[in-house]
């Protein structure tokens, strides 16, 4: 279980989160909404450990991230998959190769499981033809699922998605939504997404939270959502496309 205590954050003399407190259950899709600069993406940059709170603390399965030294940081950090907003594959790099990137740096498996293991990832985005091709020779939508085939190559327990639909077509956004319900079910991971896509957010989630003005101003199921009568939270969905 990841929780996060009264975690504040600022830059500059900026605060950007304020006493944020939040737990995210085992094997949950937990949607994390709100508007551009919100912070959505400062507060999954602490669950991972790329950022230091001001104050606060952030647990996995009971353990304070910013507590252990670097090495332990990093078997921690093993147990999470990222899919980064733009992807972040190596354009040198083919497919295949991207996605047993993380095989390679922090396994011993040999060259044959390596390979067995990045031909069934790029299989269950359903790119099992796309290994040999370079990211410049596929389109946005399927570097994505690349990327999101390197985030699990590692069988994580936890799955980071930040925006993971942004700058793609509706159709598009579909299938990686699709892949996400199927990957939390496949790999009984546990899912965080970072999105403001409510079309998004309502086909894949259990559980959202709306950060609002630094904090974490509301949280409950998609029944809960459908039924809210918090004008600010309301105020966001309805601006969306999708109007419930």
């Amino acid at each position: 279980m990841i929780e996060i205590q009264n975690l504040s954050k600022g830059f500059d003399g900026r605060s950007v989160l304020e006493d944020v407190s939040l737990e995210i259950r085992d094997g949950e899709t937990f949607a994390v909404i709100g508007r551009s600069g919100s912070g959505k993406s400062v507060l999954l940059k602490h669950i991972i450990g790329l950022l230091t709170p001001d104050a606060g603390r952030v647990l996995i399965d009971g353990t304070d991230l910013h507590a252990l030294s670097y090495g332990e940081l990093r078997k921690i950090r093993r147990q999470f998959g990222v899919l980064f907003q733009g992807g972040a594959l190596f354009d040198s790099m083919s497919a295949l190769e991207n996605v047993a990137f993380p095989l390679r740096t922090f396994t011993r498996q040999s060259e044959a499981e390596i390979m067995d293991r990045a031909h069934w990832c790029l299989s269950v985005v359903k790119l099992p033809d796309a290994g040999s091709k370079k990211p410049s020779e596929l389109s946005g939508g399927q570097q994505k699922r690349v990327a999101l085939a390197r985030a699990v190559a590692l069988e994580p327990r936890y799955i980071l998605y930040d925006e993971p639909t942004s700058g793609l077509d509706p159709q598009t956004s579909a299938t990686i939504n699709d892949l996400i319900v199927h990957l939390a079910e496949t790999l009984h991971a546990t899912s965080i997404v970072i999105t403001h896509d409510m079309n998004s957010v309502l086909a894949i989630a259990d559980r959202a939270g709306f950060i609002h003005e630094r904090r974490l101003h509301w949280t409950g199921t998609m029944e809960d959502l459908r039924c809210c009568a918090d004008e600010a939270t309301l105020a966001f969905v309805k601006a969306s496309e999708y109007v419930i």
